[in-house]
């Protein structure tokens, strides 16, 4: 397989080979599409995720978001934070 690279991407890869990042151009196409592979498998995982919300939803399980409902949920949150908080701490001596 043949890639063309632009000049700044070409420079980018000199770049890094000569700071010592890398030895050979191959191994930064390698890191490049391992980078790739890994967003792609995050997008893919996380557009699964909003399909499984979508259909949630379509089911009626969703719920209905007001001012009253963030505040018990901040609320609910701040309880199990301070409660978190207060099992990490060493026991007094």
């Amino acid at each position: 397989m043949e890639v063309h690279l632009t000049p700044d991407q070409e420079a980018f890869v000199r770049q890094a080979i000569e700071t010592g990042r890398f030895h050979r151009v191959e191994e930064a196409v390698h890191e490049a599409l391992s980078l790739w592979e890994e967003r792609e498998r995050k997008r893919a995982e996380f557009l699964a995720t909003l399909d499984d919300a979508k259909a949630s939803l379509a089911r009626g399980e969703g719920r209905t978001i007001t001012q009253q409902s963030m505040r018990e949920l901040a609320e609910d949150v701040k309880q199990r934070g301070q409660a978190r908080l207060a099992s990490e701490q060493p026991a007094p001596r």
